[in-house]
């Protein structure tokens, strides 16, 4: 058993290998699945598709597919999130932790959205596991959908275009970079964790309370208190 499940997950994070043997569409998979349920909280994210753009500008993937394709699924992911969010609302605070949901990923979620409410669709697809969860949260909050819609359109498109491409753009430029494709994902792995973690020392070393955040395009996210304590019932969320 044990055997079996660290064989799955070094085929997961063996990203040049998946790309090999999946091609653009278990790219595109695995970007629907990682953007829209739980369960995809552990994918990968930023490395799959600047690999994905090397192997485009090798000729071994159609970047005009990928550049289509994927910023689609992503997009089309997160409506799913969103909605499961709507629907459950704050039962998600209070659901109890399973191998593949954890309460710190949607709590890290909820204080990415405090902090920057709407924007936080856009900024959170840069941020690995927080793009999972962001989702729910906005539904949960009862963001507009049209709303929401509008920020995801434009995050989809600059982070599933933006990483295409850009891993395209460095295959291009940079001869036999195929070849040492894995200080690529290296790199790339580094640069997604940066944020969390340089949020994670500044919210430490502030050590300021949070509180109920009233953000400029109409939602009012819960305060975390009320949005995670299981025991107790939450406050509604107001609504527009």
């Amino acid at each position: 058993m044990t055997g079996s499940l660290q064989q799955l997950l070094h085929l997961l994070f063996n990203v040049k290998g998946l790309i090999e043997w999946g091609g653009t569409l278990l790219v595109c998979v695995i970007v629907f699945i990682e953007t829209g349920f739980f369960v995809g909280f552990f994918l990968p994210g930023d490395s799959l598709l600047v690999t994905a753009g090397v192997f485009a500008a090798s000729g071994q993937l159609e970047i005009a597919k990928l550049a289509v394709f994927v910023p689609l699924c992503a997009i089309v992911g997160d409506q799913i999130g969103y909605w499961i969010g709507r629907k459950a609302g704050h039962a998600l605070y209070r659901r109890e932790d399973s191998l593949i949901f954890r309460k710190r990923h949607l709590r890290r979620a909820h204080e990415f959205y405090e902090k920057y409410g709407g924007k936080t669709i856009i900024l959170a697809r840069f941020v690995p596991i927080v793009r999972t969860f962001c989702p729910p949260v906005a539904g949960a909050a009862e963001m507009p959908y049209a709303r929401y819609f509008a920020f995801d359109v434009v995050g989809g498109l600059l982070w599933g275009g933006g990483m295409i491409l850009g891993g395209y753009f460095l295959g291009r430029q940079i001869p036999n970079i195929g070849e040492n494709i894995h200080y690529v994902i290296a790199a790339v792995i580094v640069l997604s964790l940066l944020p969390p973690i340089i949020g994670f020392f500044r919210n430490r070393s502030s050590g300021v309370p949070k509180q109920r955040v009233s953000h400029p395009d109409g939602v009012h996210a819960p305060a975390k208190p009320a949005a995670f304590n299981i025991k107790v019932a939450p406050a509604p969320t107001e609504r527009d």
